[in-house]
This record gives structure tokens, C-alpha cells and sequence, in this order.
């Protein structure tokens, strides 16, 4: 999509400090972060947001995690505990609307969030 943020990183023509990417998914730090770690993990396939993912996307959204994974062990997160957080609709805090896959780690983190 030609206005989307996500895409434009994906696609290089906007700069971001990407950790991982392969044929599908991308990671990068988030700008604004949250914790120590805080890694924004997405699909190179625009969905705008989780409630678009159709049946063929589940195998991408479990590869999805499969990368989180990795990346919490790379990042060192991953004995401690992470957090992995997919904000869906302008209500629950999505302000990009591109798929997206929030790793969190490397503080201790209450509940309920938000």
C-alpha cells in the first residue's frame, strides 16, 4: 500500500533498524519503545490488521511466532519472559495499520495492561 508506513520500511524506502527478514516477514525496533526490547514483527503481505487475516494467512501468522521466538532467544529475552502484543482496531491502541506483532522483554511487565 502506497501510504502505509509498514510497507514503506519493508520496502526500503523508509529507514528502519531491521533485526530479521526473510521472503515473508520483517522485523524491526520500534521508534517509540517500550521496554528494552520492543521489536515489531510483521508480515511483508499487507493485512491491515488481525481481524483481516483470512485461512490462508495462518501458516504466516505462526511463522510469525515461530520468529518472535528466535528473536526473544537472539535478544536475550527469552529465559526471563516476553510479551508478544497484536493491537487490533483504533480502540485497542492500533495507530499503524499494517499487521503487526509487538515483542516485548527485558523488564517485568503487571497485568492487566492497559
Amino acid at each position: 500500500m502506497a501510504d502505509c508506513l509498514f510497507c514503506g520500511i519493508i520496502e526500503g524506502k523508509i529507514k528502519g533498524d531491521i533485526v530479521y527478514r526473510d521472503d515473508r516477514i520483517v522485523a524491526f525496533r520500534d521508534v517509540r519503545p517500550q521496554a528494552p526490547v520492543h521489536i515489531l514483527i510483521v508480515p511483508v503481505k499487507h493485512v491491515a490488521m488481525l481481524s483481516d487475516v483470512q485461512k490462508e494467512d495462518y501458516e504466516l501468522i505462526g511463522a510469525i511466532h515461530g520468529v518472535a521466538n528466535r528473536l526473544a532467544e537472539k535478544e536475550g529475552v527469552a529465559k526471563g519472559g516476553y510479551r508478544i502484543v497484536v493491537n487490533c482496531g483504533a480502540n485497542a491502541g492500533q495507530t499503524v495499520f499494517h499487521i503487526h506483532f509487538h515483542l516485548l522483554g527485558g523488564r517485568h511487565f503487571s497485568w492487566p495492561p492497559g
